[in-house]
């Protein structure tokens, strides 16, 4: 007897479709954010055997965020680095979407995070003729975009602690758009031959 699709496998085949029926000259991107910290994720360091390694702590530890997009064709990415995440700065994310790819349509996949479900950011979505595409809730493996910011922040942030949050965010970027366009789609997942979206036409 077979088992009847979860809501999740629902979902995933609704997006499909969705897909599918977009235009041809539709871009689709994947996007997402990420909060980086002064203070670094300490995944390995050194001791002398026997005596706990020190772990410095701070009552308040700075915060950015960094918006992102990749579009699943090209490769091509696009960031922007924000005070925090709420609505008003997913919005400028979608500004800059909107000024870049100008002379396309565009499909925004996409989580149901509150600052992209908010009232002004679905209005100026509509308004900017971007098609928001809702992933499964909890799903964030399938989001590409995920597996790029674990890729830096592994390559940038962990163990090292920059000068300045500014210069952590200004080589986070860096790091990305140094990346070929197939680098970035390798790492992201999107050239693996069990990508959810493999031999969806976008």
């Amino acid at each position: 007897m077979c088992c009847a699709p979860t809501r999740s496998e629902r979902k995933k085949r609704r997006i499909c479709h969705q897909i599918r029926a977009l235009g041809p000259r539709t871009v689709l991107l994947a996007q997402d954010e990420t909060d980086l910290l002064l203070l670094p994720p300490l995944r390995a360091g050194w001791a002398r055997r026997g005596q706990p390694a020190p772990v410095p702590i701070s009552g308040q530890n700075a915060r950015r965020t960094v918006f992102g997009s990749l579009h699943l064709r090209t490769g091509h990415a696009l960031f922007l680095a924000q005070p925090c995440k709420r609505a008003e700065n997913f919005q400028s994310f979608l500004h800059l979407i909107h000024g870049h790819y100008r002379a396309w349509p565009v499909a925004l996949l996409l989580d149901e995070n509150s600052c992209h479900t908010a009232q002004g950011s679905l209005r100026l979505a509509h308004a900017l003729g971007i098609q928001l595409l809702w992933l499964p809730k909890r799903s964030p493996h399938l989001n590409p975009v995920e597996h790029l910011w674990r890729e830096a922040k592994a390559v940038v942030c962990a163990n090292y602690q920059d000068a300045s949050l500014d210069q952590q965010v200004s080589c986070f970027i860096d790091y990305l758009q140094s990346l070929s366009a197939t680098q970035r789609l390798r790492k992201a997942g999107v050239l693996s031959k069990n990508f959810w979206l493999r031999g969806v036409r976008h």
